[in-house]
């Protein structure tokens, strides 16, 4: 089993600076995505777990060290540089696993790391002790008002902002580009689920649905696509195209037909697999 870390750095147009991420980062590094609209970056880490442990404290030193959320101005929301670091289990050229077991240590360590070396308070999400759960959303929406950090300060680091640690199981990041604005914002809530996370977002002159989708196995990229091209044709916007954030799982690839790829903005090129050369 290998270990998945996907870090969420709140910078997106410092090319150098994010270079330097990269670098620190090593060979655990196997994608970067950036946007300049939403000011962030998504780098995907995979590897055995001592290794994605280390290169995800080394990126976060590095992010700590080099951003100021003060700074900071851009379409997505964030919480702090580092803005999330979830921990997710893998298994090459299998499902997803759903079991959290092996993650939750690293992640738990990461979170007391965080606070004790580098100052930054951390909202841990996922399972929690005596059986209770936490989302990202929930951080999202009550960090610092009704939740106190879980590691860490009590208050946000003064450039650093705060962060949220997660384990979780393997998603896929998904954007559907839509015109206009108001359509898009229309709807995001109604393709939200337990299967899906939405935003309706203007980035830059351009709208879009910003999503997660949390079962890509039962509702991946396709059916997601589809669902809000009917929707936003039924209120007279149009799509314009869509857009993978990070990798997907390879299993979640081979769902969709292939001769679609092209207008889903997927290719074999953009599994973990391919990029870890299995």
């Amino acid at each position: 089993m290998l270990v998945e870390c996907v870090i969420n750095v709140s910078e997106g147009r410092d090319e150098e600076l994010l270079s330097a991420l990269c670098a620190v980062a090593g060979s655990a590094l196997v994608d970067r995505h950036t946007d300049r609209d939403h000011h962030r970056s998504v780098l995907t880490l995979v590897g055995p777990p001592d290794e994605v442990s280390a290169a995800a404290c080394a990126v976060a030193t590095a992010a700590v060290a080099g951003l100021d959320l003060r700074d900071h101005a851009g379409a997505h929301p964030r919480l702090g540089v580092l803005d999330v670091v979830p921990f997710v289990p893998y298994d090459p050229g299998q499902p997803p696993p759903a079991e959290l077991g092996a993650v939750l240590p690293l992640r738990d360590r990461f979170a007391r790391w965080l606070g004790a070396e580098l100052g930054v308070p951390s909202f841990l999400y996922g399972p929690l002790p005596g059986g209770r759960t936490r989302t990202l959303p929930d951080i999202r929406r009550e960090a610092f008002r009704s939740l106190s950090p879980d590691h860490g300060p009590a208050r946000p680091h003064p450039t650093a902002g705060a962060c949220a640690v997660g384990a979780r199981p393997a998603l896929v990041a998904y954007n559907v580009w839509v015109a206009p604005f108001a359509v898009a914002q229309e709807v995001a809530p109604l393709v939200r689920g337990p299967a899906v996370r939405a935003l309706g977002l203007r980035v830059g002159d351009r709208a879009q649905v910003s999503t997660n989708l949390i079962d890509p196995a039962r509702f991946g990229p396709a059916a997601l696509y589809d669902r809000v091209a009917g929707l936003v044709a039924a209120r007279g916007g149009t799509v314009e195209g869509a857009e993978l954030v990070g990798l997907l799982p390879e299993s979640v690839l081979a769902a969709v037909p292939a001769d679609r790829w092209p207008e889903l903005d997927l290719s074999a090129d953009a599994t973990i697999e391919a990029r870890l050369g299995r």
